[in-house]
């Protein structure tokens, strides 16, 4: 599969949570063109975006194309035990892991908490209450891939400022709701038109904008811009805050930009079939 240059005409990274509620100001949305603009956000249609929103907003876009990026992780591990939730319902592949997590929750603004406080201690370390952490500690084939950019946390860590569980499993079902209508790669192919959702890590964006190992996040507008200028970008619109959710987006999504065509990364050498089905790829490990 070769991305011709303007297969995508807009980069969309997205900064997401896991928290409960249903407005979250740990969502941001930054978009760009192409060109050498510098991204911007996306206003919400509310105060704050809802997951809901998200759906909504990316649904309505479907047929553009756009490359879309969200930072969480779009499955649990598998090729490693052989089952995403050893013990659990089966889920032959990650399509039925977002199916189940779907009918197994009933928390607000597609949360899913309930999902991970149901098999606290089973497979969800929330604490030392439920035993040694390494017991949880499992890996996605692609989290251990790469130049040692290993995510700090795994889906079953559901504990502490590094954690992904709740981000990811609310992810989850929003991917649910995007399955059939919006293509996600790799558990579908790259059509020659419309929308493309890719996972992405934010902390790859930033290591190739030239932030050092350890301090990936940018808090100051001088920072952002230096980042953004190694990405070929024009400095960013000045922001009233500078909080790590907007300023992620907008590197994430300019990073997507200079990306977005390259070979390596659509083919990762480590992307067997079964892993693309079962576990997904971050877009960017290569």
């Amino acid at each position: 599969m070769t991305i011709e240059a303007d297969r995508f005409a807009g980069f969309v990274a997205i900064d997401w949570s896991g928290a409960h509620g249903g407005a979250h100001k740990g969502i941001r949305m930054a978009l760009c063109r192409q060109g050498g603009e510098a991204p911007t956000l996306v206003a919400p249609p509310g105060r704050n975006w809802s997951r809901a929103d998200v759906a909504r907003w990316l649904l309505d876009r479907a047929d553009e194309p756009l490359l879309i990026g969200f930072d969480f992780s779009f499955s649990a591990p598998f090729v490693e035990r052989g089952a995403h939730l050893p013990g659990d319902h089966p889920t032959p592949d990650a399509r039925a892991l977002w199916a189940f997590v779907e009918r197994s929750c009933d928390d607000p603004d597609l949360g899913a908490r309930s999902f991970l406080e149901a098999r606290r201690g089973r497979h969800f370390y929330f604490g030392a209450a439920d035993g040694r952490k390494a017991d949880f500690l499992h890996w996605r084939r692609c989290e251990v891939a790469g130049d040692g950019a290993r995510k700090p946390s795994t889906v079953y860590d559901a504990i502490g400022a590094s954690q992904v569980a709740k981000a990811s499993f609310a992810g989850m079902r929003l991917l649910h709701q995007l399955n059939g209508r919006v293509p996600i790669w790799p558990f579908d192919p790259v059509p020659r038109a419309g929308a493309v959702v890719v996972e992405i890590y934010t902390t790859i964006a930033a290591r190739d904008a030239g932030r050092p190992r350890g301090r990936s996040k940018m808090r100051s507008p001088e920072a952002l811009d230096a980042a953004l200028s190694q990405l070929g970008s024009a400095p960013h619109v000045p922001l009233p805050v500078y909080d790590d959710h907007s300023t992620d987006a907008i590197l994430t999504a300019a990073w997507l930009r200079t990306v977005a065509t390259r070979g390596d990364l659509w083919h990762p050498a480590g992307l067997a079939p079964e892993i693309a089905q079962t576990e997904g790829w971050t877009f960017g490990v290569s």
